[in-house]
Formats: C-alpha cells, structure tokens, sequence
C-alpha cells in the first residue's frame, strides 16, 4: 500500500500561507493519501505569520524566523533561509515542495529543491510584468523560481501562456485557476458583524485601503495617505478602513497623516476571514497587493492599484481593476468617478472573475498525485 506523499509547503509571508492553506485542508481531509509538512519562514512579521498561522488551526513542523533580517539586508536573509532550509530538508525528507507566489521563501525553497533533486511545485506560476525591477524583488523570485519548477500551476491562460513562451515544458503546465479564490469562497459569510462596523451609518460608504509593499515606503506612501485623507474630507458619507501594518515606517506615517479623523479607522491588521468580508461590504478598494486583486473579482469590488505595474494583467484587462500608482490627481479623480458615476462603478463591479471557479485546489492535488505515482 503507497505510504501517503509527504508534501512539504513552505510560506514567510501571511500571502504565501493563505494561498497555500486550501490546499493544506484539502490533504487533511485525505490523511491515508496525504501528509503535509508545513515549513514557515517568517521573512516580514512572525507574530502576524503565526496569528494567520494559529487562525487556521495550522502547526508549522518547522519554523525559521528570519525577520532580524527582513528590512535590513535581503542577501543575508536570503543565505540564512538556505542555510536553514538545507537542514530541514535532509530532516523532512518530502516527495515533493510545494510553494506559492513570489517571496524569498519561493525562491529559496526552489534552490534548494534543485540541489537535493526534489521536485518543486509552484502555485500560480507564470505571472509577469516582464520589468525585473517592478514589483521588487517579487518579479525575479517568481521568474527563476519557474525556471526550477517542476511542475506550473498556472491561475490563467495567460500565465501558462507566459510560461510557454519562456519554453517551459508545456506536459508541465497546468491551467488551474487561483487558490486564492478557493479561499474567498470558504470564508464569505452572510452574517458577519464587526465591532468598528457600530461606528459606521449605514448610508455611509467605505474605502477599504492596504499598503504595505516595501516599494511603497517613503514618499508614495505620504502621497497616498494625504491624499485619501483629502478624499475623506470631501466626501461627507465617506469612511477609510485601514489596516495598518506592523512597519515602524508606516505606523508612523499612518499617526501623522490620517490619524485623529472620525471617519478614518485605523485598524490592526486583520484576519483573513475578516479582511474578505469587509471588503465584501465595502464601496471600493484601494491596495498595492497582488493577492487583493485576484480576490476583488470574486468579491465584485471596484479595486484601484497603488502601483505602476501589475503582474496580474487579466484582472485590468477584464475591468474589475485599475492602476492609478501613487499620483494624487489620478487617485482623486478616479475614486471621484467611481463614487458619482454609477454607470462606471457598475462596469468594475460586474466585471467577470479571470481567476477560476474556487476549486484549485483539488485539480493541484490530483495533478500532484499523477505526477508522483508515474516517478
């Protein structure tokens, strides 16, 4: 009898957990087929990776910590996740890696699979903005971890499409859609209630806003946040949720410039539960994520991008998102447009969902398994 396939999945941020935690509970429901080794890196903040962690009733088997080096020095970080990984790779001995997206951890793990011949899988492969420098250092890790993968899961067949013009061997290609909307899916709730939610008139409408990216520190981050404050002040029935995420850089920022405001909520980060369903019930979202942009669609929630580039182009091309960077005018202008012509909000709002029907997956686990019994 086939002993079950030990899938090691690795993840340092809260994206790569929630991209890989479908799939985590897919192989709990079959134990006798599969035994997921879980490894977390911690690359940005462990006290939120292992909040995301232990709101999912999820272990880690092993953890490295790695965030003395997160801001400082991405090289150094770098070698220490290797270094680690190398261990706990002779220690967990798996059948095959699986990571998500485009962290540190993926490209770490990639290398590592590469040199103790393990095959690699990797979650929404294929995904690019073809300027290695945008979004940083993101664009690289996915594209050399694609060139060690063993086999793609891409979300769309525009990201297949990218990896076949790479010359990607196309057997190992696999169109699955995106676990992220798996996610939305299993965590959409008719009766959710929050406490701020009893601060908020009902006839009020609310801007949901992330920025976080490392990229976005500094002097983007101070023209967004003035100019979502301008935003509110001129919109009577307007209110900002903000999350606010644990970077001394932007806690900072985010007390200066939108603090002191009744209808500016900054917030603690978050569960992943609560995100979704806040932006379920929200107006509009403005974000410099990737992961946001997969799940606005599914959630029919206009999404304005805080960036000049996206790697998720199906989403701009379908019309449920729209880059409007960091300039002020631009911003303004759009979310003015968004909040006074119904007919243009409709357009986003409606706009068709490119990243699959919730059931990643399982088509991943199913190829997995196809593929392991014929090594």
């Amino acid at each position: 009898m086939q002993a079950p396939y030990k899938i090691m999945l690795l993840f340092g941020t809260r994206a790569e957990v929630l991209k890989l935690a479908p799939i985590i509970k897919q192989m709990r429901q079959a134990p006798a087929k599969w035994q997921p080794v879980m490894v977390a890196t911690a690359v940005e903040n462990h006290e939120l990776l292992q909040q995301t962690l232990d709101s999912l009733n999820f272990h880690a088997d092993f953890d490295i910590d790695t965030t003395a080096t997160a801001r400082a020095n991405d090289v150094e970080q770098l070698s220490q996740i290797l270094h680690n990984l190398n261990n706990v790779i002779n220690a967990g001995q798996p059948d095959m890696i699986l990571v998500a997206g485009d962290a540190t951890t993926s490209l770490a793990a990639s290398l590592i699979s590469f040199y103790h011949r393990v095959p690699l899988g990797h979650v929404e492969a294929g995904l690019r903005t073809y300027d290695r420098y945008s979004p940083f250092p993101d664009e690289m890790h996915r594209r050399l971890t694609d060139d060690l993968a063993n086999l793609y899961f891409a979300p769309t067949t525009s990201a297949r499409d990218n990896l076949l013009q790479e010359h990607h061997p196309a057997a190992q290609i696999y169109v699955t859609g995106n676990t992220a909307i798996d996610a939305v899916q299993n965590n959409l709730k008719e009766d959710f209630t929050h406490p701020f939610f009893e601060t908020i008139p009902a006839d009020h409408r609310i801007l949901l806003m992330t920025m976080r990216r490392k990229d976005s520190v500094g002097t983007p981050m101070k023209q967004v946040f003035h100019t979502v404050r301008d935003i509110v002040e001129t919109n009577p029935d307007v209110e900002l949720v903000f999350p606010v995420y644990p970077l001394a850089e932007e806690v900072a920022l985010a007390n200066e410039l939108l603090k002191g405001h009744d209808r500016i909520h900054l917030v603690k980060p978050l569960s992943h539960h609560d995100f979704l369903n806040i932006a379920a019930r929200s107006t509009l979202i403005l974000t410099d994520s990737g992961g946001i942009q997969e799940e606005a669609p599914a959630l029919h929630k206009p999404v304005l991008l805080l960036r000049d580039k996206t790697e998720r182009q199906e989403a701009v091309d379908v019309g449920s998102v729209k880059i409007v960077g960091t300039d002020p005018t631009t911003i303004q202008q759009t979310v003015f447009e968004l909040l006074n012509d119904e007919k243009a909000y409709r357009q986003m709002e409606e706009a068709e969902n490119p990243f699959g029907d919730g059931h990643a997956s399982e088509k991943i686990l199913t190829i997995i398994e196809k593929y392991l019994k014929q090594k």
